[in-house]
């Protein structure tokens, strides 16, 4: 079968230029929970060991590889940087907001997962520190407020909740993160928000 331009499906390809389009890398963002005591939460997260945002916090993830899926590279990479393995991954959402990388044009694929397990964790490859973080929700003028914190550190995203045109899945929206590297106040806020909504909070 021939295109508009006479071309067949091989002869198309063959004259194809990728690099005359713009590419975003891929990268995959992990929000694992987990319960801690009788009403407790924690979250896992990593201080970044390089740029950009050194120091600051992120929830643990890394680029996809040519060679690998997305969920695959998940799982590699919250092994990787944090040592916890085996954990079941959740798609979440898609990241896509034009500057929301300082690297340039980056689009996350996030999970979320629930560790039940109780997994160990230790800092790898290009995180300097991996650690679990109490969380605590509150409301006030119909906005809710995440504190998230371990020893001195204190990391927090407030934002609205908004339901999704099709399903009424609750989104995160106007979010505001202190302390947390790129966009992940957004990923953190849609990952408990997705948990409270299975009421597995």
């Amino acid at each position: 079968m021939r295109d508009k331009h006479g071309l067949t499906e091989e002869e198309f390809l063959e004259q194809y230029t990728p690099k005359a389009y713009p590419h975003p890398s891929l990268t995959a963002d992990i929000c694992v929970f987990r319960k801690s005591g009788p009403t407790g939460l924690q979250l896992l997260l990593v201080q970044r060991g390089g740029h950009p945002y050194l120091g600051y916090w992120a929830t643990p993830g890394g680029f996809v590889q040519p060679d690998e899926t997305a969920d695959h590279a998940a799982a590699r990479e919250l092994e990787e940087e944090t040592g916890a393995f085996g954990l079941a991954l959740e798609p979440l959402a898609l990241y896509s907001t034009p500057g929301r990388d300082p690297r340039g044009w980056t689009v996350s694929y996030s999970f979320v997962a629930l560790d039940a397990e109780g997994v160990t964790v230790r800092a790898g490859d290009d995180a300097a520190k991996a650690a679990w973080f109490d969380v605590s929700a509150t409301e006030s003028e119909g906005r809710l407020r995440l504190d998230l914190t371990c020893g001195r550190d204190s990391l927090s995203t407030t934002f609205s909740v908004v339901n999704q045109a099709v399903t009424a899945m609750p989104r995160a929206a106007d979010v505001v993160g202190d302390g947390l590297a790129f966009d992940h106040a957004d990923i953190v806020a849609d990952a408990w928000l997705r948990l409270r909504h299975a009421d597995l909070l």
